[in-house]
């Protein structure tokens, strides 16, 4: 079981999630929408492709681009599409 929290709220919980790089991406129905805002900030990375962000938004604290997710990766990295991984101080624990 691998979980995601933050502000003392559970943003994402599963027992199913891929492991990349060291992050636990986890599926996009274990999320918890309602602690995601989207932001403007996108990255690229050289083998998964461009990532968007979300903002962690737990009792009117926001944590900016928190989270991140690939909506159109690479051939490589199709295993993670839309699956969310988490930093900034979000405590991800399996």
């Amino acid at each position: 079981m691998a979980r995601a929290t933050w502000n003392g709220a559970v943003i994402a919980e599963s027992d199913q999630y891929e492991l990349v790089e060291g992050n636990v991406y986890f599926p996009p129905h274990t999320v918890r929408r309602e602690y995601l805002r989207e932001s403007g900030t996108h990255t690229v990375c050289g083998w998964k492709g461009t990532a968007s962000y979300y903002d962690v938004v737990v009792d009117g604290k926001a944590n900016a681009d928190a989270a991140w997710y690939y909506p159109d990766p690479m051939d490589a990295a199709e295993n993670i599409r839309d699956h969310v991984a988490f930093w900034k101080g979000v405590e991800v624990v399996r």
